[in-house]
């Protein structure tokens, strides 16, 4: 079973300290049996104090990081560095407990404990938008990206506020066992398996006003064509629009241009199908919407790193 440590430290936000909890222990295999303990933990194993107005009490200290698969850090508040950014003695004495090759995680503004510690130098690493421009000068061998919802660099991985701990855990489980199991917890949690866009949804365009068209139903309504050839102009006439309008809403609404989305969706049709069928790789590119085995390959290669054969026993072979 794979064990997740979840650090919380004075000051932790109860919300991301919940994160780790709720979503890995709705990861669960084919036989019911759960895929991870989540244990969280203290400096010193005694009660800490949360932002919220209350105080929460754990069985366990820092000791337990060297013997856990995954660490998780969630934010606090206020952060625990200093203006030149440094890490409060004992904390910098936890993070230095955790060997080599454990899988380090950071919510929201966790990241700055992170960055302090050295661990995303000359990394990619997101944060909270609110906060990347102060982090990008506080840390500048960071390579931050403010637009995306988490950002996986192997062994360490960080998210973007608040609830994308969410998008991340469920990429976690994704990552390691499939989007079956992974797509199952998010039910489990009522939740969405995956969010479209990233942050930049969030932080340049406000929600449209409830009278205003939305580009939703056109998104569904291209779910359910996927194989098909889609064009901008198709999609700009279903929903009413013209071009330029709805790709300027498509954008305000999701984070991406409508092509961008089109290719993510195909490309989580064609993970799926690699998954859980046998079908032969050009039949999956058809039914995902590439048309040809040439063009899926050449997508996966770019967005996933393997090509589909690979990816296919890597990951059907884990949910057999």
């Amino acid at each position: 079973m794979h064990r997740v440590a979840v650090l919380a430290l004075d000051g932790v936000i109860p919300f991301e300290l919940g994160i780790p909890g709720r979503i890995f222990t709705a990861a669960i295999g084919s036989d019911g049996e759960p895929l991870y303990e989540v244990i969280v933990c203290t400096l010193d194993g005694r009660p800490v104090r949360t932002d919220a107005g209350f105080t929460i009490a754990v069985d366990h200290t820092v000791e337990v990081l060297a013997a856990v698969d995954t660490v998780i850090i969630p934010p606090v508040h206020p952060i625990e560095i200093n203006m030149a950014g440094r890490l409060p003695e004992l904390v910098a004495s936890a993070l230095a407990r955790i060997p080599a090759g454990i899988r380090i995680v950071s919510i929201c503004t966790a990241s700055y404990l992170l960055a302090a510690a050295g661990l995303l130098d000359g990394r990619p690493a997101t944060t909270h938008w609110f906060e990347a421009d102060r982090f990008q000068r506080m840390f500048p061998r960071v390579k931050v990206d403010p637009d995306v919802l988490f950002v996986d660099d192997g062994d360490v991985l960080t998210s973007a506020g608040a609830a994308s701990g969410i998008d991340l855990c469920l990429h976690l489980v994704r990552r390691d066992h499939g989007s079956d199991v992974a797509n199952r917890a998010a039910r489990l949690c009522v939740v969405p398996p995956w969010r479209d866009g990233g942050q930049a949804q969030y932080i340049e365009h406000p929600v449209p006003p409830l009278s205003a068209a939305s580009t939703a139903p056109t998104r569904a309504w291209a779910l359910e064509r996927l194989p098909e050839p889609l064009s901008l102009a198709e999609l700009a006439a279903h929903a009413g629009m013209s071009v330029r309008t709805f790709t300027r809403r498509f954008r305000d609404e999701v984070g991406l241009t409508p092509g961008q989305w089109l290719t993510g969706q195909r490309l989580e049709r064609a993970r799926h199908l690699l998954e859980s069928s046998g079908l032969p790789i050009d039949i999956v590119a058809r039914q995902a919407g590439f048309g040809t085995g040439i063009s899926l390959r050449q997508h996966f290669r770019t967005s996933v790193g393997v090509s589909p054969a690979v990816y296919r026993r890597t990951f059907r072979t884990r949910n057999r």
